[in-house]
């Protein structure tokens, strides 16, 4: 079995130091500072809006996911969503700092069985449909791919354009893309009116328009809004390079993270540049209790141990959690609030955000703007649910 440190660690991420200062007559209030407010804040800024963006430096699920970038397809607007977003996700890599810690792993859906094979399949050829390059492995493929994992798998469906990256750090560098119409202040939000927003030191931001991207904290803000919290562990291993070459994924995954109620695990093994191991998954509902469960930690690991055995002769550095949030029907919520007239939405992505940023800043700049929208943003739209304010 692996072994787990004495004390279990939650990763605290480095907040965001304020950039530049605040402007006298932003265009646009942010309320976020994680990957999907960042992402915002360089689209608005890219169309010469003027950029406000208020970090609470509360924990975030940007500063506490995997920075998986994958291709979904559980869901036809899912699929749109995150090939959208992973076209531009490759515009950004070549102007990415070290720190983003891009890695070009690919992703490797695995087949335990005839009944996954067949799942494979089907997922190919969405995929293909939607000009995603993949590539079904037969069992010795996979073998040869990933000599760790144990025999007898099935085969696999490779995604070679998935990748993996530091999102704190991607965060940081958006928000520095922009010099003198993005600017960040170190503040809390503790209530959103009809033209501007409170801050808890009793001062108020307004903004011709203001954006709601605080993730699982939204709700606080907008009681009305349909999100739940869906808590998840994560473990990282000391530098074993080589172990693994490809972001390892059994195609129960989906199942997974689409339940409704209940806990669950699934495999998900990422390698990092360092050589470290990051392991995943699990999904609990309606907790804001941040404290990892060594329950929840031992059922990831057997999981993960059912695939990769030689994992139980590793050391594990750390673990942590975070608080996804989700929608009734698993689609983020991106576009305008349908009572509050002046609010924006771009949250509840549940545990693709970081994928999905860059394809929600997109969508959602062009809809401030009256634009075209780069695809179809309507299973989006927040009226699809009554938001009474």
């Amino acid at each position: 079995m692996t072994r787990l440190p004495g004390a279990l660690v939650r990763l605290r991420d480095t907040h965001l130091a304020p950039l530049g200062h605040l402007m006298p007559t932003p265009d646009i209030l942010i309320i976020g500072a994680g990957i999907v407010g960042a992402a915002c804040a360089a689209a608005l800024a890219g169309v010469g809006l003027r950029v406000h963006v208020l970090d609470a430096r509360l924990p975030a699920a940007t500063a506490a996911g995997m920075g998986h970038l994958v291709v979904m397809d559980e869901d036809p607007a899912e699929l749109s969503l995150s090939a959208a977003s992973l076209r531009i996700w490759r515009s950004w890599m070549p102007k990415l700092d070290a720190g983003c810690a891009w890695v070009d792993c690919g992703t490797l859906w695995l087949a335990a069985n005839d009944a996954d094979m067949q799942v494979a399949q089907a997922k190919a050829c969405r995929l293909q449909a939607h000009g995603v390059v993949c590539q079904l492995l037969d069992a010795a493929q996979v073998a040869h791919a990933e000599p760790a994992l144990r025999p007898g798998l099935a085969g696999g469906l490779r995604v070679p354009g998935d990748a993996a990256v530091y999102a704190p750090r991607v965060a940081r560098w958006l928000l520095q893309q922009h010099a003198g119409l993005v600017s960040v202040e170190a503040a809390e939000v503790v209530a959103i009116d009809k033209d501007d927003v409170l801050l808890r030191d009793g001062t108020r931001r307004s903004a011709a328009a203001m954006v709601l991207a605080a993730g699982v904290a939204s709700r606080h803000l907008c009681p009305e809004l349909p999100l739940r919290e869906k808590k998840g562990h994560l473990i990282i291993t000391d530098r074993y390079p080589g172990t693994v070459q490809h972001q390892l994924v059994e195609l129960g995954y989906g199942a997974s993270a689409h339940q409704t109620s209940g806990s669950s695990v699934a495999f998900n093994v990422q390698p990092r540049p360092t050589g470290q191991l990051l392991i995943g998954s699990s999904r609990q509902f309606d907790t804001e209790d941040l404290a990892p469960e060594p329950e929840m930690l031992r059922a990831v690991l057997e999981r993960a141990l059912d695939w990769l055995p030689g994992l139980g002769g590793l050391n594990a550095l750390r673990t942590w959690t975070g608080l996804r949030a989700a929608t009734p029907d698993g689609l983020p919520l991106i576009g305008r609030h349908p009572t509050r007239q002046n609010l924006w939405l771009a949250l509840g992505h549940e545990g693709l955000g970081i994928t999905t940023a860059p394809g929600t800043a997109a969508l959602l700049a062009a809809l401030i703007q009256g634009a075209p929208p780069p695809f179809d943003g309507s299973p989006f739209a927040p009226a699809r649910f009554a938001l009474a304010a």
